[in-house]
């Protein structure tokens, strides 16, 4: 049986509203390391983010999420078949799938099942992607505002699977030998609207709430007030993304070369480019 660890749904359409999105370069490498372009499976869309993105290179995409309501906010496509399901049972064809990715939610899975699933579904040779990113940047002042309010203020309040993410599942045995990791940017043109609604989307910052009866994202007003002078000018807002990608091998030998890094693919990404100032 399944367990579903749903920390978005009651608040689904703010989460399709302030969500950044992922870069176009992330799906140009995936399609480019992809053995073919016929189907992805975006696992856990959430709102659908990554499914469009995935929709640009592959004749179709299927997008589960477990979560109804994130599911009713999904943005419609005419390549892209939503559908109500979790990550270790979707109910795609078997050897059908030319890409998997699951972008910021492998932490929330039964692991074990989710990778039998995933052989299940893959064609031979096929891709499983798995994308992070953390640590919102803006500028030094505004910067050491966030990091405060995530790693103190929202700190007891975030699932214990969140340092997955934190160290991009470097303690997690993948059972398929891994392609060399990716770096890419994913940047939003921000006000301080906008950058206290995708805080608010945090899961954190709702239990936050729920515990305690009030919004600490209002906490940070004064001092975001002070260097974010007027609240309708925007800033560059930039997360590193992180990606990591597996050749999924069917049969009995797909374990064989787990847990190796095969380096056939140039590393991307760089440097970070230097914050910008609001404008």
């Amino acid at each position: 049986m399944t367990t579903f660890k749903d920390h978005f749904s009651g608040h689904a359409a703010d989460y399709a509203k302030f969500r950044p999105n992922y870069p176009p370069e992330l799906f140009d490498y995936l399609a480019s390391i992809s053995p073919g372009r016929e189907l992805a499976w975006d696992c856990a869309t959430g709102n659908g983010q990554a499914a469009v993105g995935l929709a640009e290179h592959f004749a179709k995409v299927t997008a589960t999420d477990a979560s109804a309501q994130q599911i009713e906010s999904a943005q419609p496509h005419p390549s892209i078949s939503y559908r109500i399901a979790p990550a270790e049972a979707s109910g795609i064809d078997p050897d059908s799938v030319d890409l998997i990715l699951v972008a910021q939610a492998l932490h929330r899975f039964d692991m074990n099942r989710f990778f039998t699933e995933a052989k299940r579904v893959s064609k031979e040779s096929g891709i499983l992607a798995v994308s992070t990113y953390t640590h919102v940047s803006i500028n030094p002042e505004i910067d050491a505002i966030l990091s405060k309010f995530y790693h103190e203020t929202t700190a007891p309040y975030w699932p214990p699977e969140r340092e997955l993410v934190e160290t991009n599942f470097e303690s997690i045995r993948f059972p398929f030998p891994e392609l060399s990791p990716h770096q890419f940017k994913m940047r939003q043109q921000w006000n301080l609207a906008q950058l206290t609604g995708y805080l608010r989307t945090w899961s954190a910052t709702k239990k936050f709430i729920a515990a305690r009866g009030f919004d600490p994202v209002d906490s940070l007003m004064p001092g975001l007030g002070n260097v974010w002078h007027n609240r309708e000018h925007v800033c560059q807002v930039t997360w590193p993304v992180k990606l990591r990608t597996f050749r999924v091998q069917s049969g009995a030998g797909a374990g064989a070369g787990a847990g190796k890094t095969i380096h056939t693919e140039k590393e991307r990404g760089g440097p970070f480019d230097p914050p910008l100032p609001c404008l």
